[in-house]
């Protein structure tokens, strides 16, 4: 009896973690899917940590905090801008904040808190962050 409750509790277990698997997200698999080099991965888990509350998941300025915030956070998944703005250009307002390049004061500067290497990783990331033509 206690072996046949132990294999019962195995399988259950067991089911419970390939039912766990089977419904995660499709964007999140996806996502996994394609691999990133190192320097894309630490930008992005730096961009999550320190960016994506404003400037959301994909970069569309749509973070969770951008509703309370006029003027709401830059779009950067947008292909014009990518086109616009050099990486210099983005590390200079992620490093100075958006006063010290003559935008939005909302923008917290970024300087004293990422380092240099952090700051470009994250530029990384934002270039993966445009929309592709359908």
């Amino acid at each position: 009896m206690k072996r046949s409750f132990m294999m019962a509790m195995a399988l259950i277990s067991m089911a419970g973690c390939s039912k766990k698997a089977r419904e995660a997200p499709p964007a999140a698999v996806a996502a996994e899917a394609a691999p990133l080099s190192y320097e894309l991965r630490l930008g992005r888990e730096t961009y999550r940590h320190y960016c994506m509350i404003c400037h959301g998941e994909g970069g569309a300025g749509d973070g969770f905090n951008a509703f309370n915030l006029d003027p709401h956070p830059r779009d950067y998944s947008d292909p014009a801008f990518q086109k616009k703005k050099t990486d210099a250009e983005l590390a200079d307002a992620i490093r100075r904040g958006g006063a010290g390049v003559g935008l939005s004061a909302l923008m917290p500067p970024w300087g004293h808190t990422l380092s240099d290497a952090q700051i470009s990783q994250v530029v990384l990331y934002i270039r993966t962050l445009e929309h592709k033509p359908e």
